[in-house]
């Protein structure tokens, strides 16, 4: 049986909810790797319009 992309994909997202169901500190420390490595981004290149300001800041939001 050959696996299509969407297959594939339904299978990640419905295995994702258990994969990512313990708060470590590896999860923590990845946390905070991702914030910064998003600080340094915005720093050199920052959002252009007012609609990407707010989807950035809804995006530090609901971290």
């Amino acid at each position: 049986m050959r696996l299509t992309g969407r297959t594939a994909l339904a299978a990640l997202l419905l295995a994702l909810p258990l994969a990512a169901c313990d708060d470590g500190p590896a999860e923590r420390a990845g946390e905070r790797v991702d914030r910064t490595l998003e600080r340094a981004r915005d720093t050199v290149d920052p959002p252009r319009g007012p609609v990407e300001r707010a989807g950035r800041a809804i995006d530090r939001a609901v971290d």
